[in-house]
């Protein structure tokens, strides 16, 4: 369905209360200095019907939020179950997971608004802290995927791994996980304290959304905007995409066929990250340039901009249920562990072991030896691990 001006207008101004990210907000100061015909020609507004918009993006979430939760809870558990030794060495995957997990169980509170029109019936208080929740945890997941890729290099190709190396890494990895979360927090609040649940001026009752101040509210989202890209991927990418570059090249000596697999490995984290983050902060940047006069603004580009920036997003949110694939289920040392946390007792009856893990030990004492085994290795076997499943 064509949308006309007034209901581009309405769009424009829903995706701005709906504030799902630090960066995502609607144009209506500019929507409302240009009206956009809603005919065909270059100044027409994408035929996208509202209504069906914002269902599609409700099953879009809602789906984010099922495989999120699924994949990520596990992880959780399992993580906190490891005796003390192997939670060291697992400790940015366990923050990694409640990042993720708890990126997801906000999404029910914006798809409720969602299937509401963009009205916001949770008060002013409900709005800056789940706002504040989802913010913290997004920065928090993308900075220990960073931080992962450096430490699995350092431990890989650098350092020792003597009991007093062993010793020092836990308390760096300690120290470096309070830093990201404090870091996460102080990158999120700048937004979060512009938020209220304000009047919509286009139906009864209250939205949720930035309110910046009056004389030069374009600067203000243009720098909450360039911010997001800037700690969400022009910095941790290049630190993931060299550390990983760098583990490829320093993996231990092996057949021909295990580095191979290492670094498809390798490639996979580098590449899933670009394909999940670049399309949504290449439109965010797009439309910041916009904002700032840099680009000519349309019609069609508006339009073109707020479907893709929402569209986008949704596949930014799909990392939150990856992360947990990537980083967790391909490890054999995991599925050990969630076997044996879950589905212990009927698996060793049936063989099911056997065929989830082959070459593991199936009985309760082959079990609890290579538990014992499992506990000594220091952290760079873990990328040893991961070839092994193959």
């Amino acid at each position: 369905m064509s949308l006309s001006a007034s209901d581009l207008t309405e769009l424009m101004e829903l995706w701005e209360e709906l504030n799902l990210t630090a960066a995502d907000h609607g144009n209506l100061s500019r929507v409302e200095t240009l009206l956009c015909s809603g005919g065909g020609g270059s100044g027409s507004a994408p035929a996208v019907g509202h209504g069906a918009f914002l269902r599609v993006l409700s099953v879009l979430y809602a789906f984010i939020f099922l495989v999120g939760l699924a994949a990520n809870a596990p992880v959780v558990w399992v993580n906190l179950r490891r005796d003390g030794a192997r939670y060291e060495t697992h400790l940015y995957v366990l923050n990694l997971a409640v990042a993720d997990l708890c990126v997801v169980a906000t999404l029910p509170v914006w798809v409720t608004s969602l299937l509401l029109g963009g009205r916001w019936p949770f008060g002013d208080a409900a709005c800056k802290l789940t706002h504040l929740v989802f913010s913290v945890n997004l920065f928090g997941s993308i900075f220990f995927l960073a931080c992962m890729s450096v430490d699995r290099y350092l431990s890989v190709a650098l350092l020792g791994d003597s009991p007093d190396s062993r010793r020092g890494r836990k308390a760096a990895r300690r120290l470096t996980c309070a830093l990201v979360w404090l870091l996460a927090l102080a990158a999120s609040v700048p937004d979060t304290y512009f938020l209220q649940a304000a009047k919509s001026s286009h139906h009864d009752g209250a939205v949720c959304r930035a309110v910046y101040p009056q004389d030069n509210p374009r600067e203000w989202m243009a720098a909450v905007q360039l911010s997001f890209t800037a700690l969400g991927f022009a910095v941790p990418f290049p630190v993931i995409a060299v550390s990983y570059a760098l583990l490829a090249a320093a993996i231990p000596p092996g057949s021909d066929r295990e580095r191979s697999v290492s670094r498809r490995i390798v490639l996979t984290y580098i590449v899933v990250f670009v394909a999940c983050w670049l399309p949504f902060h290449a439109v965010l940047l797009l439309d910041t340039l916009t904002l700032l006069g840099a680009v000519p603004f349309s019609c069609r580009l508006e339009g073109f901009l707020d479907v893709a920036l929402h569209l986008t997003q949704c596949l930014s949110l799909l990392h939150c249920c990856i992360n947990p694939v990537l980083y967790s289920f391909l490890n054999r040392s995991y599925r050990y562990h969630l076997m044996k946390a879950f589905l212990f007792k009927y698996s060793t009856k049936t063989g099911l072991a056997r065929l989830l893990l082959p070459g593991e030990p199936a009985s309760d004492t082959e079990y609890s030896a290579a538990a014992a085994t499992d506990a000594s290795v220091n952290e760079g076997a873990e990328l040893k691990d991961e070839r092994g499943r193959s």
